[in-house]
């Protein structure tokens, strides 16, 4: 993947909300890697209040815990950094407001942070529908902190359209 513009994160947002709007969806984000770079491209998008309900950057372990129900023992047992932790993460974003179709990001931006088994550019994207299940995928995104981060919510945006109706 190349590293998405500002005009092109605006571009993405913009088509996303049509699709929101259309299909009647509100949105909420649940952030750590990114730290609420997907709330702020949708709120950038005039109108978005018509289809964007919150966003929640949860950085540390308590916020996740705090904010998004991610159970201690998920991350104790997985890391932040997991499939597991990024499932529940989604799933709180639904059960802590009123949207309809969430997004959440977990991973290690860099330049620090990574190991052998999560190395930087290590990013795991959810996406739930209220009432459904949710989908997880792993990223081996590359670059820098701010490549990683842009390819994050470029990815984040891009995996609502299949779910939305």
């Amino acid at each position: 993947m190349t590293v998405p513009t500002d005009t092109e994160l605006d571009a993405l947002a913009r088509t996303t909300g049509e699709r929101l709007l259309a299909a009647r969806h509100m949105l909420a984000t649940a952030e750590s890697c990114t730290g609420g770079w997907i709330a702020k491209a949708v709120t950038d998008v005039a109108g978005s209040s018509a289809w964007f309900d919150c966003g929640m950057a949860a950085y540390s372990y308590e916020a996740k815990q705090a904010l998004l129900g991610v159970r201690p023992q998920t991350l104790e047992t997985h890391g932040a950094v997991s499939r597991e932790t990024v499932v529940e993460m989604v799933s709180g974003a639904l059960v802590h407001s009123g949207a309809t179709l969430a997004v959440a990001v977990t991973g290690i931006a860099g330049p620090g942070g990574g190991s052998e088994d999560k190395p930087v550019g290590t990013v795991w994207i959810a996406w739930k529908r209220r009432g459904g299940y949710a989908k997880a995928e792993v990223f081996h995104f590359d670059g820098d902190r701010d490549a990683v981060r842009r390819q994050t919510v470029a990815s984040a945006l891009a995996g609502l359209e299949q779910h939305i109706e």
